[in-house]
């Protein structure tokens, strides 16, 4: 039973396959959609954030331009430890940013994604957060690439920059094929792939529920030596905690397995939380462990309202790091 609860999380209710739409109607579609987040989204962000889109994606496109003393109120963490010890001085380095920013979406789309307990799925999440991102790095001469994984890695979206291309990957998005139940997802593939095939300093937001096979964390965490990663973590509040709802068949998304299970056992609810809790717990670790940041996206939740608390929080770091200097340097300094 507890094996089983494990994967529970990944547990949905899968629609009917529908019958696939015209490639016109779907190009409608995605035009459509788009136009959407631009007037309801894309808007909002740009009154709240005023330019903040740069704390967004610190760190890419950077070439070290010079080296110098450190001064007060520099970056700790751009302090060269080997010049320092040369020369007896601390010494930072000096980047300058690319004009134009490479990002790159590696994009979960296993079966698991297709779960959602209300009127959105972590599907339609991924969907609008890529859509709205790829939109505002586009408009200002950036350009954006995408890895779809579903079995495996099995499409690439060059990087490329304008709207058309934003359009052209959220086309891809909407004429996925079916999934193929008995997969179970190895994230790590998503990300050694990445790693192979991202050659230039990008900034990489890795959208996952985190619902696979163990083993990414190591592979997210290389991938954060030389790129600037952001897990983007979807996840909906019935993977949290089960309401009382009496008898329930769950089918798991991703293996097909069925159970019966009765929601009104308080005990049963109580397990059920407490191993979401421990998932919870672990996987916060594992992102802590691979040195990236965090934007966790609900399926009951607001797009924008997570979008400025991330960049706040950014913020708030980065103003910590700049005042932060070792103790044995402060008498230097």
């Amino acid at each position: 039973m507890t094996s089983w609860l494990r994967k529970l999380t990944g547990a949905g209710r899968q629609p009917p396959p529908a019958a696939p739409d015209p490639p016109a109607t779907l190009a409608g579609q995605a035009e459509h959609a788009l136009r959407r987040l631009e007037w309801t989204v894309i808007r909002r962000l740009d009154g709240l954030l005023q330019g903040d889109y740069r704390t967004l994606l610190r760190g890419a496109g950077l070439d070290l331009a010079d080296l110098r003393e450190y001064q007060h109120h520099d970056d700790a963490r751009h302090i060269d430890w080997n010049v320092t010890a040369r020369t007896g001085v601390p010494h930072v380095r000096v980047f300058t940013e690319d004009r134009e920013i490479a990002a790159w979406f590696l994009l979960d789309l296993s079966p698991s994604v297709d779960f959602g307990s209300g009127e959105q799925r972590k599907r339609h999440v991924s969907a609008d957060f890529v859509a709205v991102l790829a939109r505002l790095l586009t408009r200002h001469g950036n350009r954006v690439g995408a890895m779809l994984y579903g079995s495996g890695v099995d499409t690439v979206i060059p990087t490329g920059a304008g709207r058309r291309h934003v359009l052209h990957v959220l086309h891809a998005l909407q004429t996925r094929p079916a999934h193929t139940e008995g997969k179970i997802t190895r994230l790590r593939e998503l990300l050694d792939s990445a790693a192979s095939l991202i050659k230039r300093r990008s900034t990489v937001f890795v959208v996952s529920d985190f619902i696979s096979e163990p083993g990414w964390e190591q592979a997210l965490a290389q991938l954060a030596q030389r790129h600037e990663v952001i897990a983007v973590r979807l996840l909906d509040p019935l993977e949290l905690q089960l309401p009382d709802l009496g008898l329930l068949t769950i089918r798991d998304a991703e293996t097909g397995e069925q159970l019966l299970v009765d929601t009104h056992d308080a005990g049963f609810r109580r397990r059920f939380a407490s191993i979401a809790a421990q998932r919870e717990a672990d996987l916060r670790v594992g992102l802590v462990k691979a040195g990236v940041d965090a934007l966790e996206l609900s399926t009951d939740g607001d797009l924008v309202e997570a979008l400025v608390r991330f960049v706040e929080m950014r913020k708030r770091r980065l103003r910590v790091a700049a005042g932060s200097l070792p103790a044995h340097l402060k008498q230097v300094a």
